[in-house]
């Protein structure tokens, strides 16, 4: 049985990177018109129990920006583990982003976290993140729209709420950091993950949405707009 469930969950897995390759071959020929890019934001389980969901499509609409797909989900572990990479890049993307936080207060790493090897930070935060994204459930958007990639990220703000510039999603309603969050052992709680580059909105999509969970349509002020 389990054999079978590894072989169901190596098949998905390959699809998913075979709709991946051929959409971002595709677009390497074609680039699409700014205003047909795309990206991926999930509001993550302190968002959706802290009410926020609305306020957060709010600003996104606000911008001009338009919601093509959203759900809500209460992700599986897989699902989170496919998400969260758990190569080198990104663990010891995680350990510099604690000890420059640890570095700006003056909280000795390695007394604090039991070591200052960069992989072994880098997996205790990330596992810290796989248990929280399974605490509740998640709202996943798929948003177009010019820039909307760049946008979005500077919509959210500094991924440490304490760091995020006053205006932004993260710094309005979280003033969390690596600092707190590390001696409570958990994860940063930031409220949202948005898609990072164009390679990465387009293999997150394909991950989070099937193509006919994403809906275009026109709305009303894009003449005026564009």
């Amino acid at each position: 049985m389990n054999g079978g469930l590894q072989v169901c969950r190596r098949h998905a897995i390959l699809c998913i990177n075979v709709t991946f390759n051929q959409i971002f071959m595709s677009e390497l020929v074609h680039p699409r018109h700014p205003r047909e890019e795309r990206t991926l934001l999930l509001v993550k389980p302190d968002g959706v129990k802290r009410g926020l969901t609305g306020e957060i499509i709010r600003r996104i609409e606000m911008r001009g920006f338009k919601v093509v797909g959203m759900a809500l989900v209460w992700a599986t572990r897989e699902q989170i583990e496919g998400h969260y990479d758990a190569g080198e890049t990104y663990l010891k993307s995680l350990a510099g982003k604690t000890k420059s936080t640890y570095e700006k207060y003056g909280i000795d790493v390695l007394r604090e976290m039991g070591t200052d090897d960069d992989m072994e930070i880098g997996r205790m935060v990330r596992g810290w993140l796989v248990e929280f994204m399974l605490s509740g459930p998640i709202v996943k958007i798929a948003i177009k729209g010019v820039h909307v990639i760049e946008g979005i990220r500077k919509l959210c703000g500094n991924t440490m709420p304490a760091l995020a510039e006053m205006g932004t999603i993260r710094a309005d309603f979280s003033t969390d950091s690596a600092a707190c969050a590390n001696r409570d052992h958990r994860t940063v709680r930031n409220l949202v993950h948005a898609s990072g580059t164009h390679e990465e909105s387009e293999k997150e999509l394909a991950y989070w949405f099937r193509p006919e969970e994403l809906h275009d349509y026109k709305r009303a002020e894009e003449d005026v707009m564009y």
